[in-house]
């Protein structure tokens, strides 16, 4: 995943840091302590919203519609002292176009260890799921491992990446989790948060976008009601998405599909233009050229969308440089 980006904390006096710090560490002591009580303890959740949105808005280009529905999704949730199901997401679009940047902005801006928490739990089909002949065996160890940490923790935060590539068929093991019920397993799992990441829809995204090009709309009144029907075709269509007939979409577990949109040249230039401060250079125009000339855009005739999002900006600005 994208590392996250810093520079949007509005530091204090110094006095008033380390009075922050000492409140933290004695509040982190308390927060230890009842981690011991199991299914309510809310350990290292600590949701900063002003960071969140404050990073999104900074260095998240180009998505307008994912910023926004994340940020109203999450803080609802949250806001919530009793919700009745789990926070379920589905991210979706092109590659680079931030979706595994925007999940690990949640880990980190909710929880004090961030990706390192042990209440945020990654998973990847190459590392985790390798074998399609040990789909029984995976589907056993998902449904443990899921019932397992939130009996630990019911605040805890399951990413599922590159769900175009998981197995069919395991992910049905989720379901009884993301309902509205009350207990699943003598596990209370409702303050639990599930993020599912997917290239599924981009091709269908990126048409509406080249859609609304041509008829000189502009992107950001581009509307979500116009692009969720094509990304939830898109998913049932697909026998290789990790949702193929797990009942998830069919019986609507999903708060959200949450579009994002292919990146345009302009939002590749920022790209570049973020990635050189954030390793403490200065804007150079002939490494921002160069990093464009570089870049591959699409379709042929009108050569619009980048073909890797802000994926390999970094990589390509090191050689430049």
């Amino acid at each position: 995943m994208a590392a996250v980006r810093r520079g949007c904390w509005p530091w204090g006096s110094l006095l008033g840091l380390l009075g922050l710090v000492s409140a933290a560490a004695a509040a982190w002591d308390l927060t230890s302590l009842r981690c011991n009580f199991g299914a309510f303890c809310e350990c290292d959740f600590r949701p900063d919203f002003q960071g969140l949105e404050c990073d999104l808005a900074q260095h998240l280009v180009g998505q307008h519609l994912a910023r926004a529905l994340v940020v109203k999704a999450l803080k609802a949730f949250v806001q919530d002292p009793a919700p009745t199901k789990p926070l379920v997401l589905s991210l979706h679009g092109w590659t680079g176009t931030g979706k595994s940047y925007v999940s690990s902005l949640l880990a980190h801006y909710l929880f004090r260890g961030g990706l390192r928490s042990p209440h945020v739990h990654h998973f990847s089909p190459v590392i985790h799921f390798p074998h399609p002949g040990h789909l029984e065996r995976y589907k056993k160890d998902l449904k443990s491992w899921v019932q397992g940490n939130l009996t630990a923790c019911s605040r805890s935060l399951f990413l599922f990446d590159e769900m175009d590539e998981l197995a069919p068929g395991l992910i049905e093991v989720l379901r009884p989790f993301l309902g509205p019920s009350w207990v699943v397993y003598g596990t209370n799992y409702r303050k639990a948060i599930f993020i599912f990441i997917s290239n599924t829809g981009g091709e269908q995204i990126n048409q509406v976008v080249l859609e609304a090009w041509r008829s000189r709309r502009e992107r950001e009144e581009i509307r979500l009601q116009e692009l969720e029907p094509v990304i939830s075709q898109a998913v049932l269509d697909n026998p290789n998405h990790g949702f193929w007939r797990s009942g998830i979409m069919e019986e609507h577990l999903l708060d959200a599909l949450v579009p994002f949109l292919p990146l345009q040249r302009h939002h590749v230039q920022h790209c570049v233009l973020n990635e050189l401060a954030q390793v403490g250079l200065e804007p150079r125009d002939e490494v921002v050229q160069a990093v464009l000339d570089s870049t591959t855009f699409f379709p042929e005739d009108e050569q619009l969308f980048s073909s890797n999002g802000c994926k390999t900006v970094a990589s390509r600005i090191s050689f430049f440089l």
